[in-house]
């Protein structure tokens, strides 16, 4: 006969059981839909009319032509496979339009048609973000995966660049994390499958190449010469396939050597027109401060030439006085920046480790690399969401570190009727990002104010001591990140009011040198903080 009191409970652990994750996400991604519908007629970059052209392009020539064609300034210059996504978002956007696709016709083409078609492109496509969150949290439990959902789907700088700006990185994000969840599953086969399918999609994703070639040398072609040697046989094939897929066509054409050139434009210089907020944005002031004050002191010093207006840095710009930089060697400095990443993956290589080092080497190649967007930051900053959870020290880093690289992005939406969206979803992400920390760590941080031998305070001022955690709910940055985010506030009340009552159209570049400089120091503190813990890390 069955106990009436543990019947009982079996019936309400029944009814308290969690939801199907697959129905919470596609919740989590209608509301996000939503959103991005609201935003269909903001503000559009070039990028808009740079995807539009790629589509009558793909669309009109024959693949031999591709790469070659010069119909309008804007290129193709991404890899074959997004080529080929394009190519196929052609053959709908002819039903809906034939002047999307008209190479010619179609040039500088904005009517409202190509535009919900573009836009809905993008949303469509974040499908591959949500397969990709959705496998690497399935297993997780509810809060701290929705908590992840919050910070993926609801991401404001995807938002701003995806659905405002214009570009299709949540769909390549997701089969990045597509790839890493087979990681950590152990299926390494399928992970470096769908890796290699992402850099023939998008080639700046290579920057953690070395960090997947050398987990799966150790993690996967291991159990011996003979096994090893298979299994490298193996992964080695399955690369060569997806890069003929992609690549072979055009060797056929005799095009790869153009393919290559547009791809890896390295003529455009060190910096991008808006100074990604990286290394080098004080290396360029350094050597400019220097020219200028060696010129007051009566040098010979021939001035940057490089304009300051708006901020930006010319293709051509020389140093002045610091040695110029090339390609090779922002590509050493990378390099180098990952090596203890590298170094920890051959040593001991945990699936459970592999998105953090993924990630770290994201960080690197944004920091160091070669002409780098100010986008790139979403490509360590989405996948940090996913380890964000699991400690107090990761989601106080991940909360500062989302801020800064939204801020970051605030330049790229430059109109006045932007201006409350963007400031209303960094507000918005701040407050549920808060929120959702506040949840998750309340009890454990409760927990350990009260354990023996807790230390007080934290040296990095990101963390508070436990007990004041305890008493103010859980989740609070310490004083340095306070002062940190608080001088985001000056930066943008200087740029937005102050610096045109008082200086007028003096100095116009100042406002975005400003940010340029100011969130630099909160992304180089965020990698200082990451490889920290990957060197302590066993």
């Amino acid at each position: 006969m069955k106990d009436p009191k543990k019947q009982t409970q079996i019936t309400a652990h029944t009814h308290t059981s969690p939801h199907n994750p697959i129905s919470e996400l596609t919740w989590f991604a209608l509301v996000a839909a939503c959103v991005k519908l609201l935003l269909t007629s903001t503000y559009r970059s070039t990028d808009f009319e740079v995807h539009r052209h790629w589509l009558a392009l793909t669309h009109t020539l024959p693949l031999s032509q591709w790469y070659s064609d010069e119909t309008s300034p804007w290129t193709l210059d991404y890899p074959p496979f997004f080529a080929h996504f394009e190519r196929f978002l052609s053959l709908f956007a002819r039903l809906v339009d034939p002047t999307i696709v008209d190479l010619h016709k179609g040039l500088n083409y904005s009517s409202p048609s190509v535009i919900l078609f573009q836009r809905i492109s993008v949303i469509v496509s974040d499908t591959a973000l949500m397969c990709g969150v959705y496998r690497l949290t399935r297993n997780l439990e509810s809060k701290k995966r929705i908590l992840i959902w919050v910070l993926v789907v609801w991401s404001p700088g995807l938002l701003i660049v995806d659905h405002v700006h214009f570009q299709y990185n949540g769909f390549l994000l997701g089969i990045l994390l597509i790839s890493l969840s087979f990681l950590e599953e152990g299926k390494d086969l399928m992970g470096g499958f769908v890796f290699a399918v992402l850099l023939c999609f998008k080639h700046l994703f290579a920057v953690a190449a070395p960090v997947y070639f050398v987990y799966l040398l150790r993690h996967y072609c291991r159990g011996g010469f003979v096994r090893g040697l298979w299994r490298l046989v193996m992964m080695g094939a399955v690369v060569a396939v997806v890069f003929a897929a992609a690549y072979g066509p055009f060797v056929y054409h005799g095009q790869i050597h153009q393919v290559f050139r547009r791809m890896f434009p390295f003529g455009r210089g060190l910096c991008h027109a808006y100074w990604a907020p990286n290394f080098w944005v004080f290396y360029i002031i350094f050597d400019k401060g220097l020219a200028f004050l060696l010129a007051k002191l009566g040098f010979n010093i021939q001035a940057p030439t490089a304009s300051f207006t708006g901020g930006l840095v010319g293709d051509s710009s020389p140093f002045a006085v610091l040695p110029r930089i090339a390609p090779s060697i922002t590509f050493m400095m990378v390099l180098l920046a990952i090596s203890p990443c590298l170094i920890k993956a051959w040593r001991d290589p945990q699936p459970k480790m592999i998105t953090r080092w993924v990630a770290y080497a994201y960080t690197c190649g944004f920091l160091f690399g070669w002409h780098v967007h100010e986008k790139a930051s979403l490509h360590f900053v989405i996948p940090l969401a996913i380890v964000a959870v699991q400690s107090m020290e990761d989601a106080r880093h991940y909360f500062l570190l989302s801020i800064v690289s939204c801020y970051s992005l605030f330049p790229l939406l430059f109109e006045a009727q932007e201006y409350p969206i963007k400031v209303l979803l960094l507000l918005l992400h701040s407050i549920l990002t808060c929120f959702g920390f506040s949840s998750q760590f309340f009890k454990i941080t409760a927990a350990k104010a009260n354990a023996p031998g807790q230390k007080r305070g934290d040296k990095l001022g990101l963390k508070g001591s436990s007990s004041t955690v305890a008493k103010k709910g859980g989740f609070v940055v310490g004083w340095i990140g306070k002062s940190y985010l608080l001088g985001l506030v000056v930066v943008e009340t200087w740029g937005q009011f102050l610096h045109p009552i008082l200086l007028g159209n003096r100095l116009p570049f100042l406002p975005l040198m400003m940010i340029s400089i100011y969130c630099a120091l909160g992304m180089m503190y965020s990698w200082i903080l990451q490889l920290r813990w990957i060197i302590r890390s066993h």
